[in-house]
């Protein structure tokens, strides 16, 4: 999978639980979940949920502590897909 078509299914993913649509329509790499979307820590919790599920992955607590922003996240899953 494209790094491309992960930002675009983590994209649709998160969109339900962003506080900041300003935020949202300008998604970079570099746009960090709980500053800049305004997703809360419980919704968060959704958020790696959603990407496990849509993705086919499991995702470890190690992972989801690092997984702050964008970048963080399609590197994540980038590196689970490549495990199977």
């Amino acid at each position: 999978m494209s790094r491309e078509a992960a930002l675009e299914k983590l994209k649709d993913i998160v969109k339900p639980y962003v506080q900041n649509q300003e935020a949202f329509d300008s998604l970079t790499e570099e746009t960090d979940f709980i500053n800049d979307l305004r997703i809360n820590s419980a919704n968060l919790v959704d958020v790696i949920l959603d990407i496990e599920e849509k993705f086919d992955i499991i995702i470890d607590n190690e992972s989801m502590e690092k997984m702050v922003n964008v970048k963080a996240a399609i590197s994540i899953i980038e590196t689970e897909l490549s495990k199977e």
